[in-house]
């Protein structure tokens, strides 16, 4: 996924559109770090850590 592509990702769930670049790339490359030990895909690593992502924007959301 490209780094716009997944930034827009980002601030649909909740990310400053500021910041939604460096997140973007610093989710990219953990995804690639975890599917190195070949236990998930790239893909399944970024859809766990979008997964976490959008769980902290909404408890921040909720004051939480």
């Amino acid at each position: 996924m490209r780094p716009e592509e997944l930034g827009a990702v980002l601030v649909s769930l909740g990310c400053p559109q500021e910041k939604s670049l460096e997140m973007a790339a610093q989710l990219d490359k953990r995804a690639r770090q975890l599917s190195v030990d070949g236990r998930q895909t790239y893909q399944s690593a970024l859809v766990h850590l979008l997964g976490l992502m959008k769980q902290g924007w909404a408890a921040k959301e909720r004051g939480l």
